[in-house]
């Protein structure tokens, strides 16, 4: 790879990255795109809608259209068809509840330096400080979960099986497509208590209540995850960053041990390269967790095969998988 021209205007320019995201973030909190939806309105129009200043509606409708989000013509305002898709609280494929979460987690990084100094997060590791961050994050986890699901489902190979555990699965999203792209599947979600109302709406949503079932439990505390039976599967979506080694290393031979001999797990994660410099996003993603809770982080491909390893996971490989944020998938086989 060629090296980056890093010189006094390419630095400021990253310096200055926040400027349009902080502008992104505004227009999401306005639910401005919904607002134009399929019309073309002049900004007095849409300042009516959203009852705002019109002077600094203008002035944030004509940044978004530098930043080829909006469109102008004759003085009115379109949205562009990625817009529509993923902007617009209509959409199917809105994804403006994720953008929120983010807008939550800027107090954060604008202090990093303060964590970096003291040695921990900023805030607890909550992202449920009111309704409307709680909101954000399950919703947001659900929609980018609907982008990434059903590809993810043709890749992770559930043939023989007949009972998965999708372990910390909250609303089931991947439950949900691994079970319509399998139908001798049948899925049980364990999770909080206070996630099983969205679990099982969403559920419903799909018409598969009468296969996917949710368990009610923490991960983080249970010392087994079940004692009635074991699943020929077990599924680890982005769980493991959110624990230190050592935790993680638990949850990951509790999943081992709920599985019968010869049972697949599967690791699910944003993993980086063995020597931890890259690739991006899995590499800021362990900034966040440093900032957002006591121990965790990204994980290495090596680091995770190992915690397979100790467990008796054989056959462990990387699947030919790239989600949309960097992340992998690992797969192996309980030894009998």
């Amino acid at each position: 790879m060629e090296p980056f021209d890093w010189n006094p205007g390419t630095l400021l320019e990253m310096s200055g990255y926040y400027w349009k995201t902080c502008t992104l973030h505004a227009a999401v909190r306005l639910d401005l795109f919904s607002a134009i939806a399929d019309d073309s309105l002049t900004a007095e129009q849409v300042s009516g809608t959203l009852d705002v200043d019109p002077r600094g509606l203008a002035t944030l409708l004509n940044a978004l259209c530098a930043m080829e989000l909006l469109t102008k013509k004759d003085n009115t305002y379109s949205n562009t068809d990625p817009v529509r898709t993923f902007l617009c609280k209509s959409s199917p494929q809105y994804i403006g509840f994720m953008i929120m979460h983010h807008f939550h987690l800027m107090e954060s990084w604008h202090r990093m330096d303060e964590g970096i100094k003291k040695g921990g997060p900023i805030k607890d590791r909550s992202p449920f400080s009111n309704e409307e961050q709680r909101e954000s994050f399950l919703m947001g986890m659900f929609n980018i979960g609907m982008t990434t699901a059903p590809h993810a489902a043709t890749k992770v190979d559930l043939k023989g099986c007949n009972r998965l555990l999708d372990l910390g699965g909250g609303p089931g999203t991947f439950a949900i497509h691994f079970c319509l792209e399998n139908p001798e599947l049948d899925a049980s979600i364990y999770d909080l208590a206070t996630t099983r109302p969205f679990a099982e709406k969403t559920i419903a949503r799909f018409n598969l209540s009468d296969r996917i079932q949710f368990l009610p439990g923490d991960y983080t505390e249970e010392t087994t995850l079940t004692s009635e039976t074991k699943f020929d599967a077990v599924w680890l979506s982005h769980i493991l960053h959110g624990e230190g080694p050592d935790q993680a290393q638990q949850i990951v031979k509790k999943a081992v041990d709920a599985l019968e001999p010869g049972g697949k797990i599967f690791i699910h994660e944003f993993i980086l390269e063995d020597t931890m410099d890259g690739p991006l996003f899995p590499a800021l993603f362990s900034l966040n967790m440093f900032l957002r809770t006591p121990e965790g982080q990204s994980y290495s491909q090596k680091q995770l095969t190992d915690m397979l390893e100790k467990c008796g996971v054989a056959n462990i490989k990387r699947l030919d998988f790239v989600g949309p944020t960097q992340s992998g998938i690992l797969s192996g086989t309980k030894s009998n």
